[in-house]
């Protein structure tokens, strides 16, 4: 029942936010009604499931279901129901996609986080619509913002068991070097404007407890190699600096109930040759593929100061973004979405 170690005691405290203990055969949980009432679902079962090894995910995969339960008012478990689907299990996800209308139930320093422009009102359209979305616009546009508080949203909500960020590690224009420290300090760097968004939309006790009990992953492209994600919103950010190599092996890695989200700017390639850039062979293959949408964002999207609308009209000629923009708009059937 607790697992090697009390592992799933510290899975329960972990990614519910409680305190639990356990002592002369008596476990004692603290915390919100509510938790502690997940915590007590997701014990039973293991109680009546005892001599039934679980893995670490399993476990994770029995929270977010009760959790899920609980949120949707259907109380404690009831003995032979069915249960739905854990982490490693190829079903469907826990709610349906449609339960999502688009909305944003989330804020940021008081005000609601909600799309600003009528490109942005598309693009999570398309993310509500459909379960793999390539947002690709300037700088400023918030393409990964939205792609983010979309993935928090849908695990507010429990559509999603794991919401997964990754990014490729390219330096734009500059050697950096050796870099000081282990290989999590050495990558923090290119992840830090993933983990600005997040820190936008959760407290930072929230984030650790999430990235503690993995249902919050942030990490390189290089180590999505091999994975399957299930039950997941799976979101790479940079696309535009992948390679066709790296593009097709994170494409691969949607399992069931999963949800992908590509976002990048094309007049922004740090690849030695930009011609061969992920994204934009994605976009080309992927024009007509059945499920797949696509938002292209423009200037009129940008929500950052006014000066970031007018570089980009300053830039906008450059030949880099010129034959690239020509690409994804013929690519898009010219009509920007």
């Amino acid at each position: 029942m607790f697992g090697p170690a009390e592992r799933n005691l510290k899975l329960l405290r972990e990614a519910l936010g409680i305190r639990i203990s356990a002592r002369d055969g008596v476990v004692r949980v603290g915390g919100d009604r509510e938790q502690i009432g997940v915590a007590r679902a997701v014990l039973d079962r293991l109680v009546r499931e005892a001599g039934t090894p679980r893995s670490r995910r399993a476990v994770l995969g029995l929270i977010a279901e009760e959790t899920s339960r609980f949120g949707r008012g259907r109380g404690d478990s009831v003995e032979g129901e069915g249960l739905g689907p854990s982490l490693g299990d190829n079903k469907e996800p826990l709610v349906e996609a449609s339960v999502w209308d688009g909305r944003l139930d989330l804020s940021s320093g008081g005000r609601p986080i909600r799309p600003m422009t009528a490109g942005q009102r598309r693009y999570i359209e398309a993310i509500r619509d459909h379960d793999l979305v390539f947002g690709i616009g300037p700088a400023g546009t918030g393409k990964t913002y939205l792609a983010v508080a979309a993935a928090v949203q849908l695990l507010k909500m429990h559509a999603v068991q794991r919401v997964v960020l990754a990014r490729p590690a390219v330096e734009a224009g500059e050697r950096l070097g050796f870099l000081p420290g282990d290989l999590q300090e050495k990558v923090n760097p290119y992840l830090r404007p993933l983990l600005d968004a997040l820190h936008d939309m959760l407290d930072y006790r929230s984030i650790r407890r999430f990235m503690e009990s993995d249902i919050l992953e942030i990490c390189p492209l290089a180590f999505m190699r091999g994975r399957t994600l299930n039950n997941a919103v799976i979101l790479l950010d940079e696309a535009q600096n992948t390679t066709r190599g790296q593009m097709k092996m994170f494409l691969t890695r949607m399992g069931h109930g999963s949800r992908m989200i590509v976002t990048g700017d094309t007049t922004q390639i740090d690849l030695p040759d930009p011609g061969r850039s992920g994204l934009i062979d994605a976009v080309r293959r992927l024009r007509r593929v059945r499920g797949v949408g696509f938002a292209q964002l423009s200037g009129a999207d940008v929500v950052r100061h006014r000066l970031v609308q007018r570089v980009i009209e300053a830039y906008g000629d450059d030949e880099t973004g010129g034959a690239h923009g020509d690409v994804l708009r013929d690519a898009l059937g010219g009509t920007g979405g």
